[in-house]
């Protein structure tokens, strides 16, 4: 009874619904909040981002969409306002590529027989890619994971497994858009992506023993996991272990911020312009 009740309903909007894509391009600027990063909207850090979009609207005000992201992500202790966080002066890059699919709601429906301008939401999943990675005293180019800075994967931290490089992430978001006569569509967005790992740059919870790491990791992972001695004017104690390093109750973000240039199109089987189309016809055929 309640399926029969819900294709009532449904039924107005899908037999006068009208369908259409968009395909575009995708360009703007990303950053990450995090462990290195105190503020959602840092005052610097920001890097470039772009990619692919696809959207099949089902219904002027409802669609969905497809999307594949590259960004660059960083954060660095030297932008923080706190001491104790300068002292620490780590620092973490990566190359992100994200998918993702969400459901994308026009706040008035967008229609170049209607209305050509609206806000928009949208919500879904992302799966993504990433491999955080320092830069070394000399300039040189180190990835993280394989150092197990908080002594992921070594049998003394059995509760600390080595996270994965490819992992999921909810997209939230909101932009505006207007259509340009009756084949362009240009959008301003942002994204955020709240991710279901505390480790985008590699820092989590607390440090692990000294001798622990540098017997089993190696010399290179003792100095990445703790950088004050590449400081001037900084003690360089190694910190007693469990002290402190990140904060594991809070998972990392990251997010995208830019404009979309798309390509309005319909989809096939409109059916009230296919009436409007036809009708003229049929008329035609009569009089004469």
């Amino acid at each position: 009874m309640l399926k029969r009740v819900l294709l009532l309903l449904l039924l107005p909007i899908v037999v006068t619904a009208q369908k259409h894509h968009e395909v575009g391009i995708f360009g703007g600027t990303s950053s990450y909040y995090g462990d290195l990063q105190e503020r959602l909207f840092p005052k610097e850090g920001y890097r470039a981002s772009g990619g692919l979009m696809y959207k099949y609207f089902v219904h002027p005000n409802v669609g969905f969409r497809f999307g594949a992201t590259y960004a660059s992500l960083y954060g660095a202790d030297s932008l923080s306002e706190a001491p104790a966080v300068k002292k620490r002066n780590l620092n973490f890059q990566t190359n992100l590529f994200e998918v993702h699919s969400a459901i994308e709601i026009n706040m008035i429906p967008v229609d170049y027989d209607e209305f050509k301008f609206s806000p928009y939401l949208f919500a879904g999943l992302a799966l993504f890619y990433y491999n955080p990675y320092t830069i070394g005293a000399n300039d040189q180019k180190i990835y993280l994971r394989p150092l197990s800075t908080e002594g992921q994967g070594l049998r003394q931290y059995p509760g600390r497994k080595v996270y994965s490089l490819v992992n999921v992430g909810l997209p939230l978001g909101a932009g505006m858009k207007v259509l340009i006569g009756k084949k362009v569509l240009i959008s301003t967005e942002i994204g955020f992506r709240y991710t279901a790992t505390d480790y985008l740059d590699d820092v989590s919870s607390t440090y692990v023993n000294m001798d622990t790491l540098f017997r089993y990791k190696g010399k290179q992972s003792v100095d990445l996991s703790y950088r004050s001695d590449e400081l001037t004017g900084w003690d360089n104690n190694y910190p007693n272990d469990k002290f402190v390093r990140g904060d594991n109750m809070k998972k990392d973000w990251y997010w995208f911020a830019g404009v979309n240039v798309a390509i309005y199109f319909d989809a096939f089987g409109n059916p009230v312009r296919s009436k409007k189309t036809r009708c003229p016809r049929k008329i035609f055929s009569k009089n004469f």
